[in-house]
């Protein structure tokens, strides 16, 4: 089976866990969706890119998930979510994906 890239893990864990959460109403399984995800990119950076790659984009991805609520204040839900995805993706493929490919 072909090994899905972390940068489309990632940037769906994070679209998909605002999406469950604003569509079901139940911000508790949007987290769930998000720590899933969240979780399959890090075992895959760490094998990937080694333990202090995945510690940082863990780290990054995290930070994203918060950084998009005061940014959304600013430009909107959806394209806050979509801008932190986009540069989570972006990190991801370049410190871990590109490497493994």
């Amino acid at each position: 089976m072909a090994r899905i890239p972390t940068a489309a893990i990632a940037a769906t864990g994070l679209v998909g866990g605002y999406a469950v959460a604003r569509f079901s109403k139940q911000r508790p399984l949007g987290g769930a969706v998000l720590a899933a995800a969240g979780a399959v990119a890090a075992k895959q950076w760490a094998r990937s890119a080694g333990v202090p790659t995945a510690a940082a984009l863990t780290g990054l991805y995290t930070a994203a998930f918060g950084a998009s609520h005061p940014l959304a204040k600013k430009i909107g839900a959806w394209p806050s979510v979509f801008a932190v995805s986009g540069g989570v993706a972006a990190a991801s493929y370049v410190l871990a994906d590109r490497k493994a490919g």
